[in-house]
């Protein structure tokens, strides 16, 4: 059983894991192994992290890849695993509105039931790489929302659409800022809302408060545990790149310690290879 062409069942059980005070939680996946260890651990749905699965791919996050591969990704990812699948797709893949209706297609027929959209823009004036840079006008960003909830409409497919929202994490906005693009954002046909950056319980509280609908925050370390994020109120914590950041931290020390000392220290508690040829060696 895979979740190739997803079904609507599949996607209003996706739909129902948002509510708040019991929020979905997703720590997320940039491979199919990855993917099938997030399941083997009981999460009752895979989302995937654009910079985990760009830097899989042998590029830099940031609308650094095409369509076709990051979707192929996707698609993989989706197969791999039988809970519902939310696919990061940064800011649609597309120059206009148009072609974010042409990436959510290809979501669908990649096997994804969910998405985020982001409004940050890449476009190498405002960016400087590390986090801030401008973002896309409401209006604008409004009508590729737009597009892709028609899209999805059109397939019979209630995709359930997260609009990321850059104030916080780019410093371009505060809560009222973020607000305003949350209605906005809503109005146009997304589900819910998503905000990295935005992890003090004052903030969130009032972001909570503020959206008219399930709020997503980013986690990792120093943030608030997932407890006291969901008697906030929050809908969905992601961890978004930081299990990719970290698996590969493990990578890193463990090779520059092979070749400086010739030790294997990093290496202690690694998963049993056994288990691991178990769990990511069965077929789907």
């Amino acid at each position: 059983m895979t979740n190739q062409n997803p079904t609507r069942e599949t996607a209003l059980a996706f739909r129902a894991l948002h509510t708040p005070g019991r929020p979905l939680v997703l720590p997320n996946a940039w491979n199919t192994a990855s993917a099938r260890l997030v399941e083997e651990a009981g999460a009752a749905a895979v989302a995937t992290t654009s910079a985990g699965l760009a830097w899989d791919l042998g590029t830099a996050d940031g609308d650094r890849r095409d369509r076709d591969r990051a979707l192929g990704a996707v698609a993989r990812v989706a197969a791999a695993v039988r809970v519902p699948v939310s696919a990061d797709i940064e800011s649609g893949y597309a120059k206009d509105a148009a072609g974010v209706g042409d990436t959510i297609r290809a979501v669908l027929a990649a096997g994804a039931v969910g998405v985020n959209i982001e409004d940050a823009l890449y476009d190498g004036a405002g960016d400087d790489g590390g986090g801030r840079g401008s973002l896309r006008p409401v209006a604008e960003q409004a009508e590729r929302i737009a597009a892709a909830r028609a899209a999805a409409d059109a397939a019979g497919v209630p995709l359930f659409i997260n609009a990321r929202i850059d104030t916080v994490l780019r410093g371009a906005g505060g809560v009222e800022e973020t607000l305003e693009r949350a209605a906005a954002f809503l109005a146009a046909g997304a589900d819910g809302i998503f905000v990295p950056g935005a992890v003090d319980p004052g903030t969130v509280k009032s972001l909570v408060a503020g959206v008219e609908g399930p709020l997503n925050v980013l986690v990792g370390p120093g943030a608030p545990p997932v407890a006291e994020l969901a008697a906030l109120g929050v809908a969905r914590i992601s961890a978004g790149s930081s299990i990719a950041q970290a698996a590969h931290a493990v990578v890193r020390r463990a090779a520059r310690e092979l070749l400086s000392a010739g030790t294997y220290d990093s290496l202690t508690g690694g998963l049993d290879y056994a288990e691991l040829n178990t769990v990511l060696g069965g077929g789907r």
